[in-house]
């Protein structure tokens, strides 16, 4: 990994919107302006547009909302967290120090040079646009249960970032959030452990809250940011506020598992009462989504009889 500290000093002073010389970027930081310009090449390679206006110097299309470690710690009634400013995926990073974790350790960070999706696909990670965070838990119901508590974070995110002013966020099953009919955000748990014994999981999500176009050339699906949405979240209030939240619900959920929460899901259900189409493998399997049962399998209705239906192959789709 690149050295990345000269690239988030200039990300720092870049963050205001304005147009800073290379001349006076290059005397802050004791260096060439050619050697500046390399940097700019870095930050451009993280996601972020750098203009370049000779006579003016650099700037960033907009201002740009950096995490702040302060700001999220002040608001944590767990001060347990890590904010990363860039890492090759959040998740990878728990994963990594597993051993020394304990349920509720978690990071944010401001970039993933590898972000991982479900099945293996790339998150599309851009510097400073989204958020991205990991966290642990051990689950001493053993993995069998790890399906119910990914849908206990995805009602967890939606009913955040309603509260945060993004009223229309839905769930989708198994493990997005949706945003008029599109994709706003998703998440990925991973596992070990083997039956019969404890699960320990590392539960990630990645929220789009400024994608740009340019960034998202990768993705093979509808997709939408909340700023083309019209919702402005700081988040730094929305990483702390999510953190807190899924710290009591994951500990309501060992104690009483998925049941407290069906009817919260069933209220931010995208699919509920919809004509849907099923994908298991090169099957496809045609109904009426109508929720999720208790173990967390989603209920599809067929001629008038429902079924219920899980497992990681699974994803849902829009039958229109």
């Amino acid at each position: 990994m690149k050295d990345s500290k000269v690239p988030l000093k200039i990300i720092a002073l870049l963050a205001d919107g304005s147009f800073h010389s290379g001349e006076h970027l290059g005397e802050y930081l004791g260096m060439s302006r050619a050697a500046i310009n390399k940097h700019i090449q870095t930050i451009r390679e993280w996601g972020l547009d750098v203009f370049t206006v000779p006579g003016k110097g650099y700037s960033l299309p907009a201002p740009i909302q950096l995490l702040d470690s302060k700001r999220i710690l002040v608001q944590l009634a767990d001060k347990r967290v890590t904010v990363l400013s860039v890492v090759d995926s959040t998740n990878q990073y728990l994963l990594d120090r597993i051993t020394e974790l304990q349920s509720g350790d978690a990071c944010v960070a401001e970039y993933q040079q590898a972000g991982r999706g479900r099945r293996g696909r790339q998150w599309i990670s851009p510097f400073g646009a989204n958020l991205y965070l990991s966290m642990f838990w051990r689950l001493e119901q053993g993995p069998a249960a790890a399906m119910g508590l990914s849908l206990v974070i995805g009602i967890v995110m939606a009913e955040v970032l309603q509260r945060l002013g993004a009223e229309e966020v839905r769930v989708k099953w198994p493990n997005d959030l949706y945003l008029n009919d599109r994709k706003l955000a998703g998440i990925l748990v991973e596992l070990t452990g083997k039956t019969g014994d404890a699960a320990q999981l590392v539960m990630g999500a990645g929220i789009n809250l400024a994608m740009r176009e340019s960034n998202a050339n990768a993705i093979n699906q509808g997709w939408i940011n909340l700023q083309e949405a019209g919702i402005s979240i700081d988040r730094n209030e929305l990483a702390a506020t999510l953190l807190n939240e899924l710290r009591q619900s994951l500990q309501q959920f060992e104690i009483d598992g998925l049941v407290p929460f069906i009817s919260r899901w069933r209220a931010l259900d995208n699919f509920i009462d919809r004509p849907v189409k099923l994908l298991i493998g090169e099957q496809q399997i045609f109904g009426i989504a109508r929720g999720i049962d208790q173990q967390g399998a989603l209920l599809l209705e067929q001629n008038g009889a429902i079924k219920p239906f899980i497992g990681g192959e699974i994803s849902l789709r829009s039958a229109e």
